[in-house]
């Protein structure tokens, strides 16, 4: 065992010495070496730098952002630990899998900080710099960090997304440091898209689009959930594949609901057959490099099946297209709520609404993320602005026993304009398009 350990160390110290752009310790492969001795933190520049998803104009332009933020508050840094806000401000996503992951801001540096086990593929993506943190030690992660931190004395933190267990291991790896929130005000930036931004979202809207027919072309009687779940998908991740060859494809999916499984409108794909009249909802999420897009609708599986069934998706369309009237510039959130909710009030419908009637796109996933601040609620005061990206979603569920019993949900998205609004959704909607016979 002793030489095979000897053979394996030796030829992996030979790997390293033919790519002498890998700047790492080949130590850290020995298995001669003392547990206690192994490295803590390392620098692993595998391969070349990865077309990116922005020009560092823009990456330049959110860490400018996040440098004047910091400068006004008083922070010496930043760390974020959030998916949205690490790749937001870097260009690297993370996957997370019980590790901790971070992105470093400072007046003179960024650097994210990855685990081991994702070898080279952070640096590849990183706008800036990357550190690597091994396992061989425990909280390596937070070690990291403080190598990297130095004497920072005012430290901004994302309190909505870390644990007080790791708050508590922040404060003991920087016991002189004082820690401000950075969550709410990273989240305000992120609410106004670059234009290029906006060009990809305008993208996975198209993409979305094309899901959606994927899934119209394959609804029939006894086929299950998940078949057409499938299909969209798979006409998705192709699409994405082929506008974006140099991106990483991931979490791209779909909600394709049928019956009772309508209620909710995250409610997850089963097995269960179509059957005609079914009420259907169709939801497709096309993800671009962790950019959430969506389409959503109501269809019917080749006839609606009641007279009560028709006149409830006549008036959520009805609430949909005034939704989308009410969009503009200079419009509060919650005044769009409240008008919206006096029609569903007028035909006895209020009390069946589910959720808000819209929020904002970018950097979310149903992992992680959401920008709060701007979502179509009656609390919410956010006035829209140009370069905001908002939906409108009404939605409606009439509880089993009840006439006209399902889930009525549409879903366009808008980009709010100087003096207009453009809706980049174009899939159609409403009875005289999606009762599906096939």
């Amino acid at each position: 065992m002793k030489m095979r350990a000897a053979i394996v160390s030796r030829s992996l110290q030979a790997f390293i010495r033919v790519r002498p752009s890998m700047s790492m310790s080949s130590r850290c492969f020995s298995m001669q070496t003392p547990l206690s001795d192994q490295p803590r933190t390392m620098k692993i520049e595998n391969g070349e730098k990865v077309q990116p998803t922005y020009s560092p104009q823009e990456m330049t332009r959110r860490q400018d952002m996040i440098r004047q933020h910091m400068e006004t508050a008083g922070l010496d840094a930043c760390v974020f630990t959030s998916y949205h806000n690490v790749y937001y401000f870097s260009d690297f996503l993370y996957c997370k899998f019980g590790r901790n992951y971070a992105y470093i801001v400072t007046p003179e540096k960024a650097i994210s900080v990855s685990a081991c086990i994702d070898y080279g593929q952070p640096w590849r993506r990183t706008f800036g710099e990357n550190i690597v943190y091994t396992d061989w030690h425990k909280d390596n992660f937070f070690h990291a960090v403080k190598q990297e931190l130095g004497d920072a004395k005012h430290v901004g933190l994302e309190f909505d997304v870390v644990p007080i267990d790791e708050y508590t291991k922040f404060s003991e790896a920087l016991p002189n440091a004082k820690f401000t929130d950075v969550g709410e005000s990273t989240m305000r930036m992120r609410m106004i898209k670059s234009n290029e931004e906006i060009e990809l979202i305008k993208q996975g809207a198209r993409i979305a689009d094309l899901g959606g027919e994927a899934i119209k072309n394959v609804i029939t009687e006894g086929v299950r959930e998940h078949e057409v779940a499938l299909a969209g998908t798979d006409a998705m991740v192709r699409e994405i594949a082929r506008t974006y060859p140099h991106q990483e494809l991931r979490d791209t999916w779909v909600w394709f609901q049928s019956g009772i499984n309508t209620d909710g409108a995250h409610n997850p794909v089963t097995s269960r057959q179509l059957q005609k009249g079914d009420i259907l909802s169709m939801n497709c999420f096309p993800i671009v490099q962790g950019h959430y897009v969506a389409l959503e609708r109501t269809l019917f599986c080749d006839h609606v099946p009641s007279d009560r069934h028709m006149e409830l998706w006549e008036i959520n369309c009805m609430v949909h297209r005034r939704g989308i009237e009410l969009i503009k510039p200079g419009v509060k959130c919650c005044d769009i709520a409240h008008e919206l909710n006096e029609i569903y009030r007028k035909h006895g419908l209020l009390g069946y609404r589910i959720f808000g009637y819209g929020h904002s796109f970018g950097v979310i996933n149903h992992y992680y993320g959401r920008e709060a601040g701007l979502e179509l609620r009656e609390h919410v005061e956010t006035v829209l602005q140009p370069n905001m990206v908002i939906s409108m979603e009404p939605h409606i569920t009439i509880p089993e026993g009840e006439p006209g019993a399902g889930a009525y949900r549409e879903h366009d998205i808008l980009v709010i304009k100087e003096d207009s609004t453009e809706n980049i959704t174009k899939f159609p909607f409403g009875p005289e398009h999606n009762v599906v016979k096939n």
